[in-house]
């Protein structure tokens, strides 16, 4: 889901900066304000009364994360539908997590777009896209990737939660609270440790994609 999240925010969020002030912009910030507002629960809840059944239509399943026949299906059918059981849960908790993210990346191009060293690149002829991609764009995700952390530990840890109760999913964020509920604290434990340990994972991979983008952040020259 947080791939999801990116692969939306960042191109968004560059087309804003390129097109800023235009009519693309202000719809775009427009629709990205709305979906900020509103709680990914709520817009959960608006799934289901769209799409699930609720009271429109009946297109996407209300609960689960398999169908009833799911022993009964060949492994295609199977990888079908699981992700279309959990196509409504991912669209509620990827609409929430796009919207600061495309506004920060926006703001970073931005910032960078008005530096001198883009004006230099593009007064030697380079292409707008070369600008962009080949020199803007290493500088301008550094505070992106540096924000990946707690962008994925705020999903991950506080919205999936309510997502797989109004879902009816089988989730960490669920077995965690119902296990605090039961004092069942081995589970608790268990959990603890995991949402820790992914925690620390995520927080490995920002640092190793921050010198991957910038190789003159040296982590070892700081300890010397």
């Amino acid at each position: 889901m947080t791939i999801i999240v990116y692969l939306i925010s960042i191109p968004l969020g560059i087309k804003k900066a390129v097109k800023d002030g235009s009519a693309f912009d202000i719809w775009t910030s427009a629709v990205i304000t709305a979906a900020y507002s509103i709680p990914s629960f709520l817009f959960a809840v608006l799934l289901i009364i769209l799409f699930a059944g609720g009271r429109y239509y009946q297109i996407f399943p209300l609960r689960g994360l398999v169908s009833d026949n799911w022993d009964d299906l060949d492994l295609l059918h199977k990888i079908l539908d699981y992700f279309w059981h959990m196509t409504l849960p991912i669209f509620a908790m990827t609409i929430g997590g796009f919207t600061s993210l495309a506004m920060l990346t926006k703001n970073s191009f931005l910032d960078e777009i008005s530096k001198q060293y883009v004006l230099t690149a593009r007064a030697k002829g380079l292409t707008e896209h070369r600008v962009l991609y080949g020199h803007v764009f290493r500088n301008a995700m550094l505070i992106v990737i540096s924000g990946f952390p707690s962008l994925f530990v705020s999903v991950f840890f506080t919205g999936t939660f309510l997502i797989e109760n109004i879902f009816s999913l089988d989730g960490m964020g669920l077995l965690g609270f119902e296990s605090i509920v039961n004092r069942d604290y081995s589970v608790v434990f268990a959990t603890v440790y995991l949402f820790s340990l992914i925690g620390l994972v995520v927080n490995l991979i920002g640092d190793i994609t921050y010198v991957a983008i910038d190789p003159r952040i040296d982590f070892e020259a700081r300890d010397t």
